[in-house]
């Protein structure tokens, strides 16, 4: 008698298995391939941030940490593996900050776009991000960075368990003196401007301004105080990972003069010295302001 063939959920299944430990399989070849020349990159990376510190560094660095599902598709594993690797890499990045004495960095995590994608990857997405702000905390005490963090963004529209971790990472660091890091989660540049706007037309009516006198009455200041950044310094030097060359909407009004530098690698395979190279890049420009 033939033998019953499986379902096709089961053979789904098994091809799932295959794909997951094949894309180990060439993640640790990747790694192995990186471990060989880990001497030389560590020699070269050593030098570069020599180089850095003899020049001023930019005090605000902001990043647009992109990539990470096309890292993991390119090495066969899913979404997850990115969104894990590049949280990682977000960590460790702070140190990278701190070490060379930049005193803000604003970290682009979540876009409001973010939340329009299928319901079991937004829900991978915040979770890692849940578990990033509790380590984040974590590492603040283990490496005494005396970091503070505030979070960005429309947080209504975030599930609870992220929103609750983020109101109390927020409450935890509250004051420190050391490396200020501000965390976009469900960020839209175009939100950020339409709800400052509002929110400067309501101040300017409470103090008594006519409907007629309002366009007049706004002012750059205004809506400036008005902005989530409000507080913070406009970033000096904006990165952007995986090879995309646009801002997407991020922090359109901070960024009229900042410096841009756009890095092909994508965000969970971003490096030392990818970074110390894009902050050499931002010393060897001449900063005009327009002038």
């Amino acid at each position: 008698m033939p033998e019953p063939q499986p379902s096709a959920a089961v053979v789904a299944a098994r091809t799932r298995r295959l794909a997951d430990f094949a894309g180990r399989l060439r993640m640790a070849s990747t790694l192995a391939s990186r471990a060989v020349l880990a001497p030389v990159y560590r020699a070269y990376t050593v030098r570069l941030r020599a180089e850095v510190l003899a020049r001023p560094v930019p005090e605000h660095v902001a990043l647009i940490m992109d990539g990470n599902r096309r890292w993991a598709r390119q090495l066969g594993g899913g979404a997850g593996i990115g969104h894990r690797h590049g949280a990682n890499k977000a960590i460790e990045l702070l140190d990278w900050c701190s070490d060379l004495g930049i005193r803000e960095v604003t970290l682009w995590a979540l876009s409001l776009e973010n939340l329009d994608r299928a319901p079991e990857e937004v829900e991978l997405i915040t979770e890692i991000a849940r578990q990033t702000l509790t380590a984040l905390s974590e590492r603040d005490k283990v490496k005494r960075l005396e970091m503070s963090l505030r979070v960005i963004g429309r947080r209504e529209l975030l599930p609870d368990r992220l929103r609750e971790a983020a109101e109390r990472g927020e409450a935890e660091t509250q004051g420190r003196p050391g490396l200020r890091v501000t965390l976009a989660l469900g960020y839209s540049g175009r939100d950020e401007l339409v709800e400052a706007a509002r929110a400067a037309i309501r101040t300017l009516v409470a103090q008594g301004v006519p409907p007629d006198g309002l366009p007049d009455a706004l002012t750059a200041e205004q809506l400036e105080a008005h902005l989530y950044t409000r507080g913070s310094s406009d970033p000096d030097l904006i990165i952007r990972t995986s090879g995309e060359v646009r801002l997407s909407g991020f922090l359109p009004w901070q960024s009229a003069y900042s410096e841009f530098y756009f890095c092909e690698a994508y965000w969970p395979a971003f490096r030392e010295l990818d970074f110390l190279r894009a902050i050499r890049t931002y010393q060897l420009r001449g900063r005009r302001f327009g002038r």
